[in-house]
């Protein structure tokens, strides 16, 4: 009997990473405001259940800061200036949490820095889940096809609401209440779909 890949994940097993959500890609890649918001939900929900985050900028002497509404200006951020967040310094912050199998992928652009990320995670045999309703590119076209690429080489391709559900398991958990409030309003809607 062939095993079965379910794509389960729990809070603490899981870290969340953020992709270069910079100042100069905000009048460049489709929704931007949109995927920022669905990230710096992502990022409320993984810092309430206390899950490790990784924050990467891409060469932000030219490319700039991390939006400020992302909300992670008080989190440490990994420049570097190849696609892949996997660098030999994030590498060492994965090393050192514990018992992490999963990882959830927010950010930018899908088919360059997202594709390669997951790429070099799956690689490593760490479940990716693609945020995404919060991940895009200059074009729809490049997004859609990385998406089922990404699909297609065994990441999970989600929703940021999903991820918070399947994090939680149930009401009884106990931030269910404070997780609903921030999941309660839901991501506004766009033309970020996945037509697989």
């Amino acid at each position: 009997m062939a095993a079965r890949v379910l794509g389960r994940f729990t809070q603490k097993s899981t870290v969340l990473f953020l992709c270069d959500l910079q100042e100069k890609f905000r009048d460049q890649i489709v929704y931007f405001p949109q995927i920022v918001a669905a990230s710096a939900k992502m990022l409320k929900v993984a810092e309430i259940l206390q899950m490790p985050v990784i924050v990467t900028e891409q060469y932000p002497k030219g490319l700039g800061a991390t939006v400020p509404e992302l909300g992670a200006n008080h989190l440490p951020k990994y420049p570097k200036t190849c696609f892949s967040m996997v660098t030999p310094d994030v590498e060492g912050a994965l090393r050192s949490f514990e018992g992490v199998q999963s990882v959830l992928l927010c950010g930018i652009e899908t088919h360059a820095c997202i594709m390669s990320t997951a790429l070099d995670l799956l690689d490593r045999g760490l479940d990716v889940h693609v945020v995404a309703d919060a991940c895009s590119s200059r074009t729809q076209t490049d997004r859609v096809i990385a998406l089922s690429r990404l699909r297609q080489s065994g990441a999970f391709v989600t929703t940021s609401e999903t991820c918070a559900l399947q994090l939680l398991r149930g009401a009884s958990h106990p931030n269910f209440k404070e997780i609903q409030k921030i999941i309660r309003e839901p991501t506004a809607e766009s033309d970020l779909r996945f037509i697989p």
